[in-house]
């Protein structure tokens, strides 16, 4: 894919989170991250995470789960603490874990601050069974003008315990875009 992109700038964006996580237990480098360094390495392109300004429990799943649910159905827009000018950019890579079905929310923080028209934007999650759920949807609904293609879902045991499998997928589904 680098041969086929080399006139592109490519930026890979995602959020990710560390500490107890569902199914791999407490992580020091989250799911989502793993999987945004591959594809940065694949692809040339640069990397950007999407913080919060305030920070989600590393020592309690299930504290995170009642906080992102409540964020979820309140559709709030936590703030984040820093941006890139995703306009410098011809393709974008957005990666975040699927939490119930959707994004976190200050992923959609940082996709509505940003004008997506004449992006290629390409979504990327990490899950434990639900995949991209209707993610790739609401990217595309938050952002206009860009053309969205097909995402990938990974694991997120795969990607902490058998990165190899993980680089496998990463690469195959980047030579097939």
């Amino acid at each position: 894919m680098k041969t086929a992109l080399t006139d592109k700038k490519i930026l890979v964006t995602f959020f990710s989170h560390t500490g107890e996580n569902y199914g791999v237990g407490n992580i020091s480098e989250g799911n989502t991250y793993i999987i945004a360094k591959m594809i940065a390495e694949a692809t040339g392109g640069t990397l950007f995470e999407i913080v919060p300004e305030k920070d989600y429990p590393h020592d309690s799943y299930d504290e995170v789960v009642e906080i992102a649910k409540q964020e979820k159905a309140q559709k709030a827009r936590p703030a984040i603490k820093d941006d890139v000018n995703v306009e410098d950019y011809d393709i974008i890579f957005i990666g975040y874990p699927n939490w119930w079905g959707d994004m976190p929310m200050p992923v959609y923080t940082f996709l509505e601050q940003h004008d997506w028209n004449g992006k290629t934007v390409v979504p990327f999650c990490t899950h434990e069974g639900s995949g991209l759920s209707d993610t790739e949807r609401y990217i595309a609904d938050v952002c206009k003008g860009a053309t969205i293609v097909n995402g990938l879902a990974v694991r997120g045991e795969t990607a902490q315990n058998n990165r190899e499998q993980a680089r496998k997928s990463v690469n195959s589904w980047l030579e097939k875009l």
